[in-house]
């Protein structure tokens, strides 16, 4: 059964599913951070990410992945680097929005 059931309009339902669906890919501080960094920069390196988040490659690695494949990012090869860029720039909108809510605070 899913959450949105309840809803009697199908497209209103998946709507909610995709939203869903993407909070759930960027709810981590290091994906948010790669977000974040690639508004400011808009194509960057693994290398340069981990360098720029002070996080180690192979965890970096494994959350570049996870929202390349969920959407979130594009990567295109230059060379030898894999070079990670915002796929879905609207989602820098959300964390906006969400830096600026008061809740809890």
């Amino acid at each position: 059964m899913s959450d949105v059931t309840f809803y009697s309009d199908p497209k209103q339902a998946e709507k909610l599913e995709r939203i869903a669906f993407i909070l759930k890919t960027i709810a981590h501080p290091l994906r948010l951070g790669v977000i974040h960094l690639l508004e400011q920069y808009p194509r960057l390196s693994v290398n340069e990410i981990c360098e720029k988040l002070g996080s180690e490659q192979s965890l970096t690695s494994h959350h570049l992945q996870n929202m390349r494949l969920k959407g979130i990012l594009s990567v295109k090869r230059e060379g030898r680097n894999m070079m990670y860029s915002l796929k879905e720039r609207d989602v820098s909108l959300i964390m906006e929005c969400l830096e600026n809510c008061k809740c809890n605070m």
